[in-house]
């Protein structure tokens, strides 16, 4: 007995909120929709037994007569829809992956590499070395980068940008400080002002990213999906025996589930259970090496309850609904199928479900936040390579263009001195 009430959970409010939308119908009224719960008598949903074509669980005291309707976490499949009626889903499930939350991993030494992917640091290393050199050319093929210094023998000509100096530019760019040389030319200027809207962009996103792997103590689950689970050798994995999850991967067609399915029936009872009380179980008392496949709404309720050890991974398996059952041709089906939809539209039974699954929850906030975190990829970053390699092959072509209009000038130069010194000698 809790609060003067037998039973109390989602299901019964649901049953609440039938009768009262019930006997608000048309033709309706007080009193036309009573009932009363009665627990299975073998604890089961209801599979057949094809040997002799008989049904146990709920499904079966349905075709009994034994029960007028199953209002319960029962799985609309199609091997239970041929023998019962079902109503529209009250709710929406599919297929999912209970494993035990693994140890939050404090961050690591070099845990500062981390808020950008692998190859984005190779990137960055080669656009780098790229950009240092493409200054070091840049400096010996445009003539304003040359300085004429006179000393008192002779006058010499320098150029700042050495492959040394070239490389600290790039550096001090890279690292937000700056360097004590700047390019001269419009070729030079061009590489850096790429090379600087590329670091701004790039030390941004890294500063931007860094806080949450510096300072948050992630969960990095073994699995992350259902192909990382039939992979690994570490998790074993098991779902209800006989249940519609179990039904779901012995008749799919999909390789990767039936290959679960010979799994799970060569360990037999080594990963099957006899109750998802059991499964969950399992998960709990497992040092991580046990998945357990269970419904999404069943999974997302049992890690909001304490010991608060358990975790859902990876995206649904499948997409299908919790129905209520009746027998064939049963005069309720269609009362209650109005009035399911009607509560759905209304929102009375998304409101039940966030209250018993969240608001109701032990847990508090779920740790999604601390598992979402990932590197910085390259297709996230790849907008500022393109600006990089879109200014250094601009800076190419100018740089160029100005050592051939120099080269023409000196041309014309020359040309022009040797006219005037062929006419003085005429002269």
């Amino acid at each position: 007995m809790i609060n003067g009430k037998l039973y109390e959970g989602f299901c019964i409010e649901v049953a609440e909120k039938i009768k009262e939308r019930y006997e608000r119908l048309e033709g309706k009224g007080p009193g036309s929709f009573n009932y009363k719960f009665k627990l299975v008598d073998d604890n089961n949903f209801g599979s057949a037994n094809k040997t002799v074509g008989t049904w146990n669980g709920m499904i079966g005291e349905l075709l009994d007569q034994k029960a007028d309707l199953a209002l319960a976490s029962l799985t609309i499949t199609r091997a239970r829809q041929r023998v019962v009626d079902f109503t529209k889903p009250f709710m929406k499930i599919g297929i999912s992956i209970m494993i035990k939350k693994p140890d939050k991993q404090k961050p690591g030494v070099f845990s500062f590499m981390e808020p950008l992917d692998s190859m984005v640091w190779v990137c960055v290393s080669l656009a780098f070395t790229g950009v240092s050199l493409v200054l070091f050319f840049i400096g010996r093929w445009s003539p304003f980068e040359w300085r004429a210094e006179a000393s008192r023998k002779e006058i010499s000509v320098t150029n700042a940008f050495t492959l040394s100096n070239t490389l600290w530019f790039s550096l001090g760019a890279l690292m937000q400080q700056g360097s004590d040389i700047f390019p001269r030319s419009i070729s030079g200027r061009i590489v850096g002002s790429a090379w600087w809207f590329f670091t701004l962009i790039l030390i941004s996103s890294y500063t931007a990213n860094l806080a949450a792997f510096l300072t948050i103590e992630r969960l990095i689950p073994p699995i992350q999906g259902v192909e990382d689970l039939v992979k690994s050798k570490d998790v074993e994995y098991g779902t209800f025996k006989g249940g519609s999850t179990e039904a779901f991967f012995e008749m799919s067609q999909v390789p990767i589930y039936r290959q679960m399915y010979e799994y799970m029936k060569s360990k037999g009872d080594q990963v099957m259970v006899n109750s998802d009380k059991e499964g969950y179980e399992k998960v709990r008392q497992s040092k991580g090496d046990y998945a357990y496949l269970v419904e999404s709404p069943k999974n997302d309720y049992q890690n909001q309850k304490k010991p608060c050890n358990t975790m859902k991974v990876g995206e649904n398996l499948d997409h299908k609904g919790y129905g209520i059952a009746t027998p064939p041709y049963s005069p309720l089906r269609k009362d209650l199928n109005l009035v399911v939809l009607m509560l759905r539209e209304e929102g009375e039974l998304h409101k039940l479900q966030r209250k018993w699954w969240f608001d109701k929850g032990e847990c508090g906030t779920m740790d999604s936040k601390d598992t979402s975190k990932s590197p910085l990829t390259l297709s996230n970053v790849s907008g500022i390579f393109h600006i990089l390699i879109g200014g250094l092959v601009l800076s190419m072509m100018v740089s160029l263009v100005e050592y051939s209009v120099h080269r023409l000038r000196k041309q014309h130069k020359l040309r022009f001195r040797k006219v005037n010194q062929s006419n003085h000698g005429k002269k």
